[in-house]
């Protein structure tokens, strides 16, 4: 594959030849049809935390009890609960006990940067987390562009051929990468250079994750979700964003709950619907507010709020 820079153009190409580059390989990550139809409802950890951050099994009971169908992790806190004495082996069963799946997790392994011995380093932190995540009985992993954020106009060409031999790690432990968009990044801030990425890896589980917030912190267009294919899109990011402060200061800490803000969440779904329409919803939160609240009482009014949109999409 050439080295050559991806231009503007060609992103916007590569990320509508994405769907059927992806289409055409004949083999996904996507998850098994739980349900006849409909979205699934999923809970990232963080929303959760409070100002003590939760534990692993306490965020999992809470999911639960709030009546989310899975759970999104973060690393860092299953590796706390097995420093505390829990086994993966027990996790997975408590996880399945509850009924619960593991869609997603989160982590924050290098695997664009340029320098090759930081990559190989990524990598093989890549290896142990995605053998943890299998090993949980989870299906993907978060790959944001840890250690490319300052760079402008990263070479989208290199960025893919890096991401095929994250996607070949992936395939060992049959939990696929989802390349994730950073809005305050330089690199794989928007949709579009996310596809183009994941077109031109080749790979069968290659695949990206929005997030409402983060599009909207770029200045991405909402409307790439038409031309994103089921096997591109498996999961994506659920929340919301007031009208203040403005793009250029809002923070991550002041996301709300969807249907809160400005967002045009029913467009959104309503295209993700149109071609995922068991697309699993995660709600990602890092509100303080909310920290500050009982973490049943967020959890259900997330899930709630969640769904009240959803059926505005239908």
């Amino acid at each position: 594959m050439s080295s050559t820079a991806i231009s503007r153009r060609g992103i916007l190409v590569s990320g509508t030849a994405a769907v059927g580059a992806i289409l055409a390989s004949g083999a996904s990550a996507a998850p098994a049809a739980e349900k006849p139809a409909g979205f699934k409802f999923c809970l990232n950890g963080c929303t959760i935390w409070g100002q003590k951050r939760l534990p692993l099994v306490q965020q999992l009971q809470t999911a639960a009890k709030a009546g989310f169908d899975a759970f999104e992790p973060w690393l860092q806190d299953i590796e706390a609960a097995v420093k505390g004495g829990q086994s993966l082996a027990d996790l997975r069963k408590r996880i399945s006990d509850l009924g619960l799946s593991i869609e997603n997790a989160i982590g924050f392994a290098a695997w664009i940067v340029d320098d090759p011995a930081a990559r190989a380093r990524g990598l093989d932190q890549f290896k142990r987390d995605m053998d943890t995540i299998a090993q949980l009985g989870g299906k993907r992993i978060a790959a944001p562009p840890v250690g490319a954020t300052n760079i402008a106009s990263f070479d989208l060409a290199k960025a893919a051929e890096r991401y095929r031999d994250l996607c070949e790690i992936g395939q060992q432990f049959s939990v696929a990468p989802q390349i994730e968009i950073w809005g305050s990044s330089k690199t794989l801030s928007k949709l579009g250079e996310a596809l183009c990425v994941a077109a031109e890896s080749g790979h069968p589980l290659a695949c990206v994750l929005p997030d409402v917030f983060h599009m909207y912190k770029s200045g991405t267009s909402f409307g790439g979700f038409r031309i994103a294919s089921r096997f591109a899109v498996q999961e994506l990011h659920l929340n919301d964003y007031p009208d203040n402060p403005p793009r250029d200061k809002i923070r991550d800490e002041h996301r709300v709950f969807p249907g809160d803000g400005i967002a045009p969440l029913p467009t959104i779904l309503k295209d993700l619907r149109a071609n995922n329409p068991r697309c699993v919803l995660s709600l990602e939160l890092f509100n303080r507010e909310y920290w500050k609240q009982d973490p049943l009482a967020v959890a259900q009014t997330g899930l709630a709020k969640m769904k009240a949109v959803a059926e505005r999409a239908a």
